[in-house]
C-alpha cells in the first residue's frame, strides 16, 4: 500500500515539488507542536466539536419536547379513565344548562342531580365531545392534573360584600329562568 501522496503523484495530480513542500510543512508543524508548551489548535477538530455540541443540544431539546408530549397524553388518558370510571348515571328529564367556553350546553338529568350540581357536590367534565357528571372530589383530582377538562363546577363558598344591601336575601343556586 502506498501513501496518498504517492498515489497522487502516480495519477499526475501533483508534481514532486508540491509533494516535497507538503511533506516539509507537515514535519515543520510537528516540530513546532512538540517544542511549544501550548498545543496547536486544529480548526477542523474544533468545528467538529462545536457541531457535535449543537447537535447534542438540539437532540436534548427534541427529547424534552417528546417527553412533554408523552406526559400530556398520559395525563389525558388518566383523566379519561377517571371520568369514565366515576361518571354518575344521569337519567332524567330536567334540562341543566351550563357554559362550555362561550357556548351554552344542555344536558338532561334528574332533579336530584340538578340540586347536587347547584350545590357543588357534582361537576361536569368534558371528554372529547361527551359531557359526564362526576363527583366533586373526582373533579378536584382532575383539576390538579388539567383543569381544562372540568367544564362546570359550582363553588360552595360565596364571598359576601359587607356593603351589599341585599346580603340578607340569598338567591338560590338552582334558580331556573
Amino acid at each position: 500500500m502506498s501513501s496518498l501522496q504517492d498515489q497522487l503523484l502516480k495519477a499526475g495530480l501533483v508534481d514532486k515539488k508540491q509533494a516535497k513542500k507538503a511533506k516539509k510543512d507537515k514535519v515543520k508543524q510537528q516540530r513546532v507542536q512538540n517544542k511549544s508548551s501550548q498545543p496547536q489548535v486544529d480548526e477542523n477538530k474544533e468545528l467538529a466539536r462545536k457541531a457535535q455540541a449543537e447537535k447534542a443540544k438540539r437532540d436534548r431539546q427534541l427529547n424534552a419536547e417528546r417527553d412533554a408530549q408523552a406526559m400530556r397524553k398520559a395525563i389525558a388518558a388518566q383523566i379519561k379513565q377517571l371520568v369514565n370510571l366515576n361518571a354518575v348515571k344521569r337519567e332524567g328529564d330536567v334540562a341543566y344548562n351550563f357554559t362550555d367556553g362561550k357556548t351554552i350546553k344542555k344536558i338532561y338529568v334528574s332533579q336530584k342531580l340538578v340540586d347536587q350540581l347547584a350545590r357543588g357536590q357534582l361537576a361536569i367534565a368534558s371528554v372529547g365531545e361527551e359531557y359526564q357528571v362526576i363527583p366533586a372530589k373526582i373533579a378536584d383530582k382532575i383539576a390538579e392534573r388539567d383543569a381544562s377538562f372540568i367544564v362546570s363546577q359550582a363553588s360552595n363558598t360565596q364571598a359576601i360584600d359587607e356593603d351589599d344591601p341585599y346580603a340578607d336575601y340569598q338567591i338560590p343556586d338552582d334558580l331556573m329562568w
